[in-house]
């Protein structure tokens, strides 16, 4: 008998990569705030945040099935605490971009190994089980870390600049996009690839935006964009609550 089963993440629409790209941008403007503005520094803040997120990843699994509160609540703590290790483990620990950037690289194809070789898939439609959510989840985690990683590396260490970086990996995202409706990259390809590009965007359009107009940024305060893409993620996140339009059922037989 077919039971049908609401999947744990969300579905594919034009509002998940509005928010994921607002929510990767606030990770990264949100961690240097707390840290930096308040004052409670790098440890401090990644402790903290770290200590929220393990409490939203419950929150998730607890639901066993998509609400779109909980899902996008985590992917912002995701986006915070990914900042914040690879943040610290620069700063405090001195470990350099490009050895990092191998690092969760290796992390996150063994990752994908792991959840192709126990679950014969690596479709987002299908996240119907615990161990496929603790992959899901494991990646986003490695990919959030890995995009600030790549983002600093391309514009800060090799001086590609902001702007010129942002530029750079929405090409890559667009890419993407245009190989799967051509039929050249299937859908699961095609996905990751825009998502793990879509955390160096973020970090990007986050640097443009708060870094001083010397360090090649725009100057604005982060506290004001942190409350301004708030405000907008809330929004969105509110309106696809009441609709559900990112709902997507799962028939298991």
């Amino acid at each position: 008998m077919d039971k049908t089963l609401i999947n744990r993440v969300a579905g594919l629409t034009l509002f998940f990569w509005i928010v994921k790209i607002l929510s990767t941008t606030v990770g990264e403007t949100a961690a240097d705030f707390i840290a930096v503005d308040m004052n409670v520094g790098l440890m401090g803040t990644t402790l903290l945040m770290g200590a929220v997120t393990i409490g939203v990843v419950f929150w998730n699994f607890k639901m066993k099935k998509y609400f779109a509160p909980a899902y996008w609540f985590l992917i912002v703590m995701m986006s915070i605490e990914g900042t914040l290790i690879t943040d610290i483990l620069v700063d405090n620990f001195e470990i350099s971009l490009i050895t990092l950037d191998v690092i969760f690289t290796i992390m996150m194809i063994t990752a994908f190994y792991l959840w192709y070789k126990e679950e014969g898939t690596l479709s987002i439609h299908k996240i119907t089980n615990n161990r496929r959510e603790a992959f899901y989840w494991l990646i986003v985690l490695i990919t959030f870390a890995l995009g600030t990683g790549v983002g600093d590396t391309v514009s800060e260490f090799l001086k590609f600049g902001y702007l010129n970086s942002l530029m750079l990996f929405c090409s890559i995202f667009v890419v993407a996009g245009g190989l799967f409706y051509t039929k050249i990259l299937d859908g699961v390809t095609a996905f990751w690839i825009a998502f793990i590009v879509t955390r160096p965007i973020g970090a990007s359009l986050g640097d443009l935006f708060i870094q001083s107009p010397q360090d090649g940024g725009m100057g604005i305060g982060a506290g004001t964009i942190n409350i301004t893409f708030f405000v907008v993620i809330i929004a969105i996140v509110s309106y696809l609550t009441i609709s559900k339009t990112d709902v997507i059922e799962v028939k298991e037989i």
